[in-house]
Formats: C-alpha cells, sequence, structure tokens
C-alpha cells in the first residue's frame, strides 16, 4: 500500500515538473510585449464651453399709433428697409357717435352765444361811439364778443378732431399717418387693413403696427448653465455657429452675463449676451434664428501638443510624465510641464520636444489580436 502512494506521488510530481517545463517553453515562444510610439505635434489648443441661444437685433422698435382708428391702407410688409420718417400706415377715424353728437351740439350753442355777443357788442360799440358810456363798458363788451369767436372755433375743432381724428396745425401732436420712428428693416406687421387700432397712452400699450430693428447690430442671446457660468467674463470672444447657415462662423465678443439665474427644468440657467463683431456682406442673418456660442475660455495657437492619453502621473506626486524612447524598445521617463487641454490634446509647456517618440503605454491591437490567434 505504502509502495503504491509512494508511487502516485512521483507520478504527480513528474507530471508538476513537465508542465511547468512546458509552460516555460511556451512563454519563451510568445514575441515580447512591443509599445507603440506617438510624436508631439503642433496643434491649437481651444479650450471652450458651448452656450445655445438665437441671434435677434439688439434693439426691436415697435411703431404705435397715437390716436385709436381703423388701419386704412399700410405701406410697408415684412422685410422692408425703411427710413425713419418713412410712411407706414395710414389711419381711419371711426368717431363716436356720442361723441359727435356733442361736439355738435357745443357748436349750436357756442354759435348762439355769439350771435347774442355780437348784437351787444354792436349796441355798446354805437352808444360808445356816441359818447353814452364809457371806454371801459365798451372794452368790456369786446372781450365778451372776442370770447364768444374763440368759443366757437375751440368747438369746430372740436368736432373736427372727433370726426377726423386731427386738425392742421397741431403737427404731429395727433395724426393719421403713421411714421417710422427708426431707420431699419420691417421685422413685422401683425395687424391688417380694417383692424382696429389703439392708440398709445399711459393707461394702455397701443396697438402694435409694427416693429423695426437694425439688423446690421444683431446679438447673441443665450443660456449657460451654473457649472459653467463660473469659468466666464465679460470680455470673452465668442464663435457662433448658426444652424440654418452651414459652413459659416462669425466672431462674437461676451459683453453681458445676468447677475441672477433663471431655474429652468431643475437646473439654473444664467442669460448671456455678446455683440456680433463681424458680419459677412454676403450672407443675410435672419432675426430668431437658433445658433451655438463656443465660448472661448482659453486658447494656445501653434503649440507642442500629445494626446492626453499619452500622459501618466505619479502615484506618490501626482506630476505628469511621459516615457520617452532612448533605445529599441527601450524607454525612459521624463517629467513634463502641461498647459491648456481641449479633452483630446494638451499643451506641453516643458520637457518634450518635437522629436521624442513617446511611448503609448496601453498595448497595443496587433498584440492582442496576435496573442489571441496562439491561444
Amino acid at each position: 500500500m505504502k509502495k503504491t502512494v509512494t508511487v502516485i506521488v512521483l507520478l504527480l510530481i513528474v507530471a508538476i515538473f513537465g508542465f511547468s517545463i512546458f509552460y516555460l517553453y511556451q512563454k519563451e515562444q510568445e514575441p515580447p510585449v512591443k509599445f507603440a510610439t506617438e510624436t508631439p505635434t503642433v496643434e491649437t489648443i481651444v479650450k471652450e464651453t458651448v452656450a445655445t441661444g438665437t441671434i435677434i437685433p439688439r434693439e426691436e422698435v415697435p411703431v404705435k399709433p397715437n390716436i385709436s382708428g381703423i388701419i386704412d391702407e399700410l405701406f410697408v410688409k415684412a422685410g422692408d428697409t425703411v427710413k425713419a420718417g418713412q410712411l407706414v400706415a395710414q389711419l381711419k377715424v371711426v368717431p363716436n357717435v356720442n361723441n359727435l353728437n356733442n361736439a355738435k351740439n357745443q357748436i349750436r350753442t357756442a354759435r348762439i352765444n355769439l350771435e347774442n355777443e355780437t348784437k351787444i357788442y354792436n349796441r355798446q360799440k354805437e352808444l360808445f361811439e356816441k359818447g353814452v358810456i364809457s371806454a371801459n363798458d365798451f372794452d368790456q363788451a369786446q372781450r365778451s364778443f372776442d370770447i364768444a369767436k374763440q368759443n366757437l372755433r375751440a368747438a369746430e375743432e372740436t368736432f373736427e378732431i372727433v370726426k377726423n381724428g386731427t386738425i392742421a396745425g397741431i403737427g404731429d401732436a395727433a395724426t393719421t399717418e403713421i411714421k417710422a420712428t427708426i431707420s431699419g428693416m420691417i421685422l413685422d406687421v401683425p395687424v391688417k387693413v380694417g383692424n382696429q387700432v389703439i392708440e398709445a397712452n399711459n393707461f394702455n400699450e397701443g396697438t402694435t403696427l409694427a416693429t423695426i430693428a437694425n439688423t446690421n447690430d444683431m446679438i447673441f442671446q443665450g443660456k449657460i448653465d451654473e457649472s459653467e457660468v463660473g469659468k466666464i467674463k465679460e470680455g470673452l470672444p465668442l464663435e457662433i455657429t448658426i444652424g440654418a447657415l452651414e459652413g459659416k462662423k462669425f466672431d462674437a465678443v461676451l459683453d453681458y452675463i445676468a447677475p441672477q439665474g433663471v431655474e429652468e427644468n431643475g437646473a439654473v440657467q444664467f442669460e448671456i449676451e455678446g455683440t456680433l463683431s463681424s458680419k459677412k456682406d454676403d450672407v443675410f442673418i435672419r432675426a430668431g434664428l437658433s445658433a451655438n456660442a463656443s465660448i472661448i475660455l482659453e486658447k494656445a495657437e501653434e503649440v507642442i501638443a500629445i494626446k492626453e492619453s499619452l500622459v501618466q502621473f505619479d502615484d506618490e506626486t501626482k506630476e505628469p510624465f511621459v516615457e520617452v524612447e532612448v533605445g529599441d524598445q527601450k524607454f525612459e521617463r521624463k517629467d513634463v510641464e502641461l498647459g491648456i487641454s481641449d479633452g483630446i490634446n494638451v499643451e506641453v509647456k516643458k520637457g518634450l520636444t518635437k522629436e521624442d517618440k513617446i511611448k503609448v503605454w496601453n498595448k497595443t491591437k496587433e498584440t492582442f489580436q496576435g496573442r489571441g490567434r496562439r491561444g
């Protein structure tokens, strides 16, 4: 029995020894792992954040009437270019029946009063010329006569205003001719001929007949998340891309960041504005187009850069380094000073030259495929 156990143990030892020899032989037959290398490149690295929004004119001016009435004629349409003072619309006043009747009654009353004062004036004038009454009495009669004439003129003017909405001699204080207040492009004409409009006053905003804006002074208006707002400041350059204008980019400058955020869909958003500083003459930018603004936080032009995946970090100091080839598949550690990164490439300020070959410390695809075939 003991002899049998001894034989079994010896056989196991021999088998294990033989398997070890076979394993070591196989390991020696495998090709050594080879690491690929990459050299630094010269790149322009831009660190940016993106805000979404729209392109709008800096100022949009609504044209409103200063009298109420009905639109009799429109002289412009959306897209037209107008100059300040150019006729936009003509109104027709539809008088209130009660007001019109009251104005007529005022004229009748004023006319009766004038006829009476005329008779008194003529009698007093005749008596004054005969020396029967004093100059003071005659002056009083003449004053009453003049006031009666003025009251009649005022009543007639009131009737004219009620009937037509305006009278000659009061300029633009009230007129049925509505004119453009600034030069620019008509963005919208929200009314039609026959629509009734209301005058703008202290109690009513009035009806907007047209909206005018200077389309040569456009701004980007958008919103940015609270996680990004701390990274930006006024004066940073923007690069505007408009979805409807493929391949076109416009430069802008960030000139406004809202001091208070607004919660939208569970996230706090801050409004920003940027002035477009360049506009291509052959491109017409329509108001309200959706756009994205790339806010350039940092920019390094024509600098030595490497892929971020090549960078390693010391376990203790956390300082960055790379491994540079000094011989055939022999690598040496080099500490580097890094600059800005765009998430793919990172600027190398110190530690490398453009000729250095940097180890790709992840195993190459070919190595894995080769080992798989042999297995």
